[in-house]
């Protein structure tokens, strides 16, 4: 056993490292699988469906029981089911006579292990000692930003060099970092759980307008986030006309760049800034990003807004875990598992209405009739339709943090007066 909780935040880090490659692998592949197994935009909202809520229902799980069995156990069956979905993933889409069902079943699995990680990594790293828990939050949620740019990378790059014909070979290379990770969380120090006597009662979370305007705005965050993770790798080949090297280049990967810088700099500036003030700016600019990625007709300057999504966005999730772990300190894993489940629901719901908004579109001969006029076929009209009805939900989020610091406001002067 080693004897400091150094080495538990590096795996800790590499967690965050796995859950990049569970949500952010099969995305660059979904162009792959179009060509391969026929599957419509539908299909694909299907795949992104599959994913969240599999990991919507281990968090629920995760939320009622790992304070019971402890995070070691927790963890460990976390990452022992990435491993198991993503070597799945490289090969029972081939052999199954529905690939379709290979895919799903395949996600489910890792999807497992995405749930237990995203409720067990972010109030393990917040029980260690630490002078500014919401600088290390931001830091930790960092190493997810950099795990999903090093997949793009390492996926394009493997796929310009090798070709398509060889993609179930990525699921089996990025396996190897969960299962590493596994051994170590077998051996690194993990601080106690939350006793039942000192954690804040779920009903008494649920009766604060605090909590659950952060429920909301953590929904809004998942979905702002995961729309453009999701689909800009498609978007960016069949809504502007890139290439696939380019455009994962440009647009995901990019993403995640900025989306890291914007977390990096929060861990390692963050104590002179407010919070709650970064979280509204954060909320204007995606809504602008969103604005500029799904009407402004220059490709290039169109996936300037997808990547800057990423810089937008970089606070959201972090921060809010940050605010509601302060503001909520007995809560232990269930805070962080409400949260979480909260944004597990954005981040199905906000890209799966991107693919069936974009499907409805698709298929209405008027609106493509009407987006030729502007030279956009169909695919490309309903891809930036879907991009642009996702603006709701920084919307929606930009509204709930003003109302959330006015909320704090108040109660600051009523326990000063």
């Amino acid at each position: 056993m080693l004897k400091t909780f150094r080495s538990t935040k590096r795996a800790c880090y590499t967690g965050y490292v796995t859950q990049a490659v569970i949500n952010n692998l099969a995305p660059l592949l979904f162009l792959v699988f179009q060509d391969k197994f026929g599957l419509t935009l539908s299909q694909i909202s299907t795949l992104i469906l599959v994913n969240f809520v599999s990991q919507l229902v281990i968090d629920v799980v995760a939320t009622k029981y790992t304070d019971r069995i402890g995070y070691r156990a927790a963890v460990l069956i976390g990452h022992g089911s990435a491993v198991l979905g993503l070597v799945f993933l490289s090969w029972l889409p081939l052999v199954s006579p529905n690939p379709f069902l290979g895919l799903i079943f395949a996600m489910v699995l890792y999807s497992i292990g995405g749930g237990f990680i995203e409720v067990i990594i972010s109030p393990i790293v917040d029980a260690i000692p630490s002078p500014s828990k919401a600088s290390g939050m931001s830091l930790l949620h960092s190493f997810y930003c950099w795990g999903q740019a090093a997949v793009v990378v390492i996926a394009t790059v493997f796929i310009r060099l090798f070709g398509a014909d060889w993609w179930y070979l990525l699921p089996l290379i990025f396996a190897a970092i969960p299962l590493a990770n596994m051994l170590a969380f077998g051996k690194v120090p993990l601080p106690k759980t939350v006793s039942a006597s000192e954690r804040t009662p779920v009903r008494k979370l649920f009766a604060s307008p605090l909590f659950l305007l952060g429920l909301v705005v953590m929904a809004c965050a998942g979905a702002a986030e995961l729309i453009m993770s999701q689909w800009a790798s498609l978007f960016a080949e069949r809504g502007l006309g890139v290439s696939k090297f380019v455009g994962d280049l440009l647009g995901p990967c990019l993403f995640a760049v900025f989306m890291a810088i914007g977390r990096m700099a929060y861990g390692f500036f963050g104590k002179r800034l407010p919070l709650k003030a970064l979280l509204v700016g954060s909320g204007v600019l995606c809504i602008g990003c969103y604005l500029v990625a799904s009407l402004v007709p220059n490709a290039i300057v169109s996936l300037c807004g997808c990547a800057l999504t990423g810089l937008a966005v970089s606070l959201m999730w972090p921060g809010m875990f940050s605010v509601n772990g302060e503001a909520f300190p007995g809560g232990g894993t269930t805070t962080f598992g409400l949260l979480a489940i909260a944004g597990d629901l954005g981040c199905t719901i906000g890209p799966v209405l991107v693919g069936y908004v974009g499907d409805a579109v698709t298929a209405n001969a008027e609106l493509t009739a009407w987006g030729a006029g502007f030279g956009l076929d169909a695919t490309q009209l309903g891809l930036r339709a879907g991009i642009l009805i996702g603006t709701v939900f920084p919307l929606i989020l930009l509204v709930c943090m003003i109302v959330y610091c006015r909320l704090t406001s108040a109660e600051k002067k009523e326990t000063s007066a």
